[in-house]
This record gives C-alpha cells, structure tokens and sequence, in this order.
C-alpha cells in the first residue's frame, strides 16, 4: 500500500455537501434544515475557499438549492440520488488518486434508505475518480486521519456486530492497511450517549495537526458524556501515532446538555469541518459555542474560525462534518 489517506487539512479540489431534499423524513425542520445548509455551503465557498459541489437527492430538493445558492459563485448543484444528506458516511474516501468506495448498511441496519448504498458510486463518477470498491462495511465518519497512516475510531462502532460480524481489532485494523493505507489503528472506548451511529469518531475526538488531536472537555452540570470525553483523552494520553510521535491532547468545550424529544442528542463541537481557508464548527449554545470557536482559532491560527447554528440539521442525527466530505486536491 503506497498511499494514506490525507489529512483533512490538506489541500482540497472540491467539498462535497449533502442538501435536505426529502420532506417526509425532515417534516417541520425541512426548512431550517435547508437554510443551515445553505449557510455552510455559502461559508464554504467564500471565507472557505472551497469549490462546493452540492448534491442534492430529490428533485425538489435541487429546487430548493437553485433557489437559494444556483446564482452563488464557487457552487454546483450535482443532481442525485440518496436517501439522505449524510456524504460522509455514504461517499467515498478519496485516497491514493481513486475514491474508496465501501458497504453501507444504513449505520447497523438502523435506517435503510434507497440509494444511499450507491452514493459512492455517484460521487467517484461525478468526480471522474476511479471508484475502488471493498467488500465490508465501513463510514466516513467512524474514521479520523492525520494524512501519515494514523487512523482513530472506537470500537464502540468499528467492532460493533451489526457492521462487520466476527471482526476483532486485529481484522479491522488489516482491513483498514488495505484499503486506507493505515500504519496505525488507535483505538477509543464509546462514542457519545444516543448517537445512531453507534459512537462515530468525528462527535468524540480529531486529528488537528500533525500529532495532535482534539477532545471534548465536559461543559456546564449534567454533562451526559463527560465520561466518554475523560474516557478518550486517558486513552489517548501515552499513544503514539504512525511516525512514532507522542500524541498531545487538546480539550475542547463541550455543547453540554442539549435536549431533544427524548433526551440528549448527541450534539458535538467536534464536527467542525476543516475548509481551506477556514474552520466551521456547528453551535447550538450560545456560551460553550463562542468558548468552542476560541479554543479552535488557537489550534489553526492561520485559518478562520467561524460558527454557524446546526440545530436543525443535528435532528437528523448529525452535522457539518456528517454531511460533508473533501475531495483532495492531489
């Protein structure tokens, strides 16, 4: 395996966005859903520096887009086909000059939409990138890269049954040498309480440069995954990453509490996206927001840091970094 999978504060060509275009599944938050999006997409293209290609899943979800960005420079709307926004975990991984294409089952067989098993495919095409395909299950965002073969997840979701039945650390992390270029596997405990994803990496912890990764710390009383946070960072206190070099940690505030219909959703600073020129990270509070965005503009002083709500989007089950996926530039 002569490549790894870039870092994603590497170079990009292209930002791949998934916009909300199916009413039966966002009901009451369609709207505000589109128009969070929309202002990730616009941030993308301007401060970010990003050519955005926005996909859209339905047709009146690309007439939702045209009316609200087809005249926005640096944005495309690529017509498609998925059951919903989430491009991190239903595209492909672009690594080695081909995008890496894998299984998708919904996140465990939890929500089986149609089409979303053919969104890589459509991505590498739309792309003109040569569409790799492996035989397992695996997504986007179950997976963090520091662009030297390093790779973090949890076994919370990477060893989980309901993905790759039988598969230890040592058959994963042989899966992943193979088709990411992986070096070395680290390995995290649980995600966050009531994530459908069954703990995806990308709510719990990131690479943020070279040997250095972000954590959540625990913000106000009543912090449902304070453990997992303190979990992560112990964890991640001795390691090493694939070039032998001690990790340091960085923690990060936390949205806290944030309620939904029953009972904490699993709202994370820690989908922030890595643009270009900039960082947006989702808010959902205002005080552990501004708090996040000035941890964050500490970490990439030479990118800007820019907050923008996502509390309609998360009542799909996610954010910015969720609906997202970079293309590299090389």
């Amino acid at each position: 395996m002569s490549f790894t999978v870039p870092a994603e504060w590497a170079p990009h060509k292209a930002m791949w966005l998934g916009f909300p275009s199916h009413a039966d599944l966002w009901e009451a938050d369609l709207d505000e859903a589109q128009a969070e999006v929309a202002a990730l997409a616009r941030a993308l293209a301007g401060p970010g520096g990003e050519r955005v290609r926005l996909m859209t899943g339905h047709p009146d979800g690309e007439a939702a887009a045209r009316r609200l960005l087809g005249d926005v420079a640096n944005i495309e709307i690529v017509p498609g086909r998925f059951g919903d926004i989430w491009l991190r975990d239903t595209g492909p991984i672009f690594a080695g000059g081909k995008a890496q294409g894998f299984r998708f089952n919904g996140w465990g067989g939890k929500y089986s939409l149609e089409h979303d098993d053919t969104v890589a495919a459509q991505i590498a095409e739309a792309s003109g990138a040569e569409l790799a395909p492996h035989d397992f299950i695996l997504e986007g965002g179950a997976v963090d890269h520091d662009g030297f073969g390093t790779v973090l997840t949890t076994g919370q979701c990477l060893l989980n049954a309901n993905r790759n039945p039988g598969w230890d650390d040592a058959k994963a992390e042989a899966a992943l040498a193979g088709s990411l270029g992986a070096k070395k596997v680290i390995w995290l405990g649980d995600g966050l309480l009531n994530d459908h994803t069954d703990g995806h990496v990308d709510n719990l912890a990131r690479f943020v440069a070279p040997g250095v990764i972000a954590v959540p710390v625990a913000w106000g009383r009543g912090d449902p995954n304070a453990a997992a946070y303190d979990d992560a960072a112990r964890r991640l206190a001795h390691q090493t990453d694939a070039r032998g070099e001690a990790l340091k940690v960085v923690r990060i505030p936390s949205p806290g509490f944030v309620e939904g219909d029953d009972g904490p959703i699993p709202a994370s600073h820690m989908n922030f996206l890595i643009a270009n020129q900039a960082v947006i990270v989702p808010i959902y509070e205002e005080r552990p927001g501004e708090l996040a965005v000035q941890a964050l503009e500490q970490i990439f002083p030479d990118r800007k840091v820019i907050g923008l709500p996502s509390i309609a989007i998360l009542t799909g089950g996610g954010s910015f970094h969720c609906i997202t996926q970079q293309e590299p530039a090389a």
